[in-house]
């Protein structure tokens, strides 16, 4: 998403309201605060992906006072220059994120094979998406125990602490120059002593990745982003350099696919050990070095379009879509050839497109189709290698 784009003419927008009702600011308040709401879903149109809060409150004073949070500090910058400009008497009561809450260590890794992202700082909350160990975060704003945080993808939402690492700019900087490994099997274990007859150390899950100390007798000695140690068998993982050295293609995404077959559906989740459906097709394209957008009507945006009318158009490693229309998209599964598709709906399977097939679920509706091989570093559709959070060449 291109935080920048549309920012100017809309917040001029916004204060042109603010100017025309501060003068009798009795009475205004509702009107100009839903003017604002329109506004804010211009500004940020995914709140998934950016934070613009803000808030226009009456005193009994002749100010009005601006507060909330935002993570576009050019917003708020905007919106300061437009008040001092139209000479508004006003108080800045706006937090950028991240602010002091967070303090100078600003990044994070994640710590355990997989940690769970919440809706809001409450174990209780609705479970949005999963961020596995090694992958870097963004730290945006702090409250309790829980961290907002934000993924490679942009993608927000809130973390426990405890499955965090965080670290300062300098520490993040070494950390993209190191010796990492990423596991590349489905699933499997770190041991405290290299061989199978150790204890376990830790789960592991297919896209972890690690620093690695040393080899020997065909296990890796990693070391976990929160300083533990374990062993885990050589052949199970991928250096990162050669994982940035992969050319995704199809059959490859497709051959991870498969091997999560009857793996069971999870709201929100978004590793091997359960998934929703746009984790499963995301932790696919991952394996390969290919970040996708978290979200099925989000991953909907990037790509090459498709004329999905007729199934001869249609690729293997397509991504199919689903739902009432192509604005109401709430499904998405990748095409394997021959009408069939796998996806993930109650568990990972495979499902027709053709209606004559037994396979066909007439109530999945394709609505579109997306090629992302064609789209690599597109917007919305970044390599891994090219990605500024992984790499310290970028």
């Amino acid at each position: 998403m291109d935080k920048l784009s549309h920012k100017i003419s809309l917040i001029l927008l916004l204060f042109v309201f603010v100017s025309q009702t501060v003068v009798g600011q009795t009475g205004s308040t509702n009107s100009l605060s839903q003017n604002l709401q329109i506004i804010k879903k211009q500004l940020v149109p995914d709140k998934r992906v950016a934070i613009l809060d803000i808030e226009l409150k009456d005193t009994l004073l002749p100010v009005i006072v601006v507060s909330g949070e935002t993570d576009l500090p050019d917003a708020k910058k905007q919106i300061i220059q437009f008040l001092t400009e139209k000479k508004i008497s006003f108080v800045d009561s706006i937090r950028v994120l991240p602010d002091s809450l967070v303090g100078e260590k600003t990044w994070g890794l994640v710590t355990l094979s997989v940690a769970n992202m919440r809706s809001q700082p409450d174990d209780a909350s609705e479970l949005v998406s999963q961020a596995m160990m090694g992958t870097p975060i963004k730290l945006l704003d702090y409250r309790n125990k829980w961290y907002r945080v934000q993924t490679p993808e942009n993608y927000i939402g809130w973390m426990d602490a405890s499955s965090i690492q965080r670290i300062a700019p300098v520490e993040f900087d070494h950390w993209k120059q190191s010796g990492r490994y990423l596991y590349n099997q489905v699933s499997g274990y770190a041991y405290d002593v290299p061989g199978k007859k150790g204890g376990v150390v830790s789960d592991l899950v297919l896209g972890n990745l690690f620093e690695v100390e040393s080899a020997a007798k065909g296990f890796l000695k990693m070391k976990f982003p929160d300083g533990r140690v374990g062993y885990v068998r050589k052949a199970d993982c991928i250096s990162f350099d050669e994982w940035c050295k992969l050319k995704p293609k199809a059959q490859s995404v497709l051959s991870v696919a498969k091997q999560m077959m009857g793996f069971p559906y999870l709201w929100g989740g978004a590793s091997s050990k359960a998934l929703d459906c746009s984790g499963f097709v995301k932790l696919a394209y991952y394996s390969q070095g290919v970040i996708l957008a978290r979200d099925a009507s989000q991953q909907a945006r990037y790509g090459e379009k498709i004329d999905f009318s007729n199934m001869n158009n249609l690729q293997s490693g397509d991504l199919l879509f689903f739902g009432r229309s192509a604005q109401r998209i709430s499904h998405v599964g990748l095409y394997l050839g021959n009408g069939d598709f796998i996806h993930s709906s109650g568990r990972v399977h495979i499902s027709s497109l053709d209606p004559a097939d037994p396979k066909y679920v007439p109530t999945r509706i394709n609505v579109g189709a997306n090629r992302v091989l064609n789209s690599l570093n597109a917007e919305g559709i970044i390599m891994v290698k090219n990605h500024p959070w992984y790499s310290h060449e970028n």
